[in-house]
């Protein structure tokens, strides 16, 4: 993935959230903060999880806001929140990483799946939620196209 979509700017190490909505709402003022979305767009993230769960497993949560969010999108961006405590998204799923997308136009499907690889292993994961550089976590998604 390259910088534009997800760089250090969007990596948040070592934090800690209260809850689900503290998390998700770390990931979604990354994105606003580097110009990727709105201030509003975090609060469609909010509704799709008051609708549906965004954690995937694998101690990985991937929020992101509805359809309709989308037009509070600026650009496509990806953010990484690491939380090596965990924060509970419900049934007692622990999310220790916390990516938050904003896709522009189709791209949201396409950065899903591109992250997906990454996470889908639990070595790679670990390993996310151990890195003590945002390099160290970046490097986890060169390469990956």
């Amino acid at each position: 993935m390259n910088g534009d979509v997800l760089n250090e700017n969007t990596v948040l190490l070592n934090a800690r959230a209260e809850d689900k909505e503290e998390a998700i709402r770390m990931a979604g003022g990354l994105l606003v903060d580097q110009g990727y979305a709105d201030a509003t767009y975090i609060d469609k993230m909010m509704e799709r999880e008051a609708s549906h769960t965004t954690y995937i497993g694998n101690s990985v949560a991937i929020p992101h806001g509805t359809e309709e969010g989308k037009e509070h999108i600026h650009r496509s961006g990806i953010s990484i929140v690491q939380l090596p405590e965990g924060v509970d998204f419900g049934d007692g799923q622990i999310a220790k990483i916390v990516i938050g997308i904003a896709g522009k136009g189709d791209e949201h499907m396409d950065m899903l799946s591109k992250i997906a690889l990454v996470v889908s292993e639990e070595e790679n994961v670990t390993q996310m939620v151990k890195a003590a550089s945002k390099e160290e976590l970046l490097a986890m998604f060169q390469g990956v196209n």
